[in-house]
This record gives structure tokens, sequence and C-alpha cells, in this order.
């Protein structure tokens, strides 16, 4: 059975940082799922690999390959785009994914290194990396960028405030280059995830208190998984998707609306 056309990612190639586990595994996984080849790319090499084995596996073929990088080192996202392209020719669809929130508490207590980080990891590394992508996809009038956000850049936060700016800020760079980008057919969206269980998002769902409080009143009644937030990759890497840009897309099981 061959796949909805709309929804058919064969012969495109999709970047994705922060993909050995969590969300973006979920992402890359589906996305070669869905026929495209994925670049699984972290920190850690080991991690990266047996992601790799694990779509591999799961695929059937050989869908995924590992390209490690760290998002706070330009030169090794420079690196990540080259190598890309050198292995597949080009790069179709760009996932930022990759984030760190590396304080937990009220926001008189996070010290500045702490806020560059978050700064530095969730706002200015996607900025690196879209611009060595998008002249490519720009000159050859086609491709998708998508910045996973979060429902914190929607809302205000005691505990995650620093993470909640930095999220705001990429739903931002979303609109604005969404604005630059749109002329070539190059478009620039936002996922906002309300609570997924990762180990990201561990310090929240792991809290039974910040667990009630944040599933209270949701309609949904529950915190979301991995492969819920994935769907909405692929579509935006999609030709169903090629209407949407500029978007901040809420996926929080109706969190915001309740």
């Amino acid at each position: 059975m061959t796949l909805p056309q709309l929804f058919d990612l064969t012969g495109q190639t999709a970047v994705i940082t922060g993909s050995s586990r969590g969300i973006g595994k979920a992402i890359a996984h589906r996305m070669a799922e869905h026929g495209a080849n994925v670049v699984i790319s972290s920190r850690k090499a080991d991690a990266c690999a047996e992601a790799v084995a694990e779509i591999n596996a799961a695929v059937g073929r050989t869908a995924a390959v590992s390209i490690p990088a760290n998002i706070a080192d330009k030169a090794s996202l420079q690196a990540l785009v080259d190598a890309s392209v050198a292995r597949f020719g080009q790069i179709d669809a760009l996932v930022c994914n990759a984030a760190s929130n590396p304080y937990f508490g009220p926001q008189a207590g996070i010290t500045d290194e702490q806020f560059n980080k978050i700064l530095q990891n969730n706002i200015l590394a996607n900025h690196w990396l879209i611009n060595m992508v998008a002249p490519a996809m720009r000159g050859r009038k086609a491709g998708s960028i998508t910045i996973i956000s979060s429902l914190g850049g929607l809302k205000g936060s005691p505990v995650i405030g620093a993470y909640c700016i930095s999220k705001a800020a990429d739903m931002q760079m979303a609109r604005n280059m969404a604005v630059e980008f749109g002329p070539d057919a190059v478009r620039v969206n936002c996922i906002a995830p309300g609570l997924v269980k990762t180990d990201f998002a561990k310090a929240l769902w792991d809290n039974p208190e910040i667990l009630k409080s944040a599933t209270r009143g949701a309609p949904l009644g529950r915190i979301g998984m991995p492969d819920e937030i994935a769907g909405m990759a692929v579509l935006l890497a999609s030709p169903a998707g090629g209407f949407i840009t500029g978007q901040s897309l809420v996926i929080d099981g109706g969190v915001s609306i309740s």
C-alpha cells in the first residue's frame, strides 16, 4: 500500500536536531515511515547510533544516518549541514528540535550562565542553522523549516520562565522568516507542544503536584506522547502543509482553551 500523496515524503531529506530521543526521535521515525531520509543528530554519537539502528530496523530500509552535532557550536552546526548535503545532495526539511533548560525555579534564582545557555541553544542556534539551510531551499523554491517551540511560549511560568521566553522568541523567529522566505516558497512554522512525556520534561510530569495542575481542567485529561507531536511535523514537511507558514501550532490536549 502506498502512502497518500498528501503526506508522502518520499525523496525528501530531513535534518532533525535533538533526534536521538523523545520528540525528535519520534519525528525522525515517522518521517522515515513516510518515505524521507532522516539525519539523526545530537551531541552523543552513541545515542544517535542507537536511534539510527532502531529506525532503520522499524522501516526496513536504510532511511536514517547519524551525524552528531553540538547546537551550541556554530562550526558543529555547519559541519552537520555540510555532511548532510554531502550524503544526500540537499536538505528538504529542517526540524529545529534540540533545546536546553538547565534551570528549574523562580526567575530570580537563575544565573547569568544558565540564562545565556537557554538563549544560546534555544534561539541563536536555531537562527544559525536556519540561515545555513535556507539559502539552498530558497534557490530551489522549495523547503520546510519547523521549530519545536512550546506552549510555554504563550504562557507565563513560575518555574521555567527563561525557557518560556526563549520559546516565545522562536515563535517570532518563525513569523519573521516566513515573511522573508515566503516569496521563494520556503515555509517556516513552529509546533508548540504542551506537556509531553519525555526525559526532557521529566521535572514537570514526574512531579505529582505539577502533573495534577497541568492536567486539571484539560479536555483530554492527560499529558501528550512524542508520537502525538510527530504527526504535525510530518504534515508540515509534506504537500498537505503546503499552505501553512508563519504559524505556531499548539498541540496540548486542549489545555490552552480550557
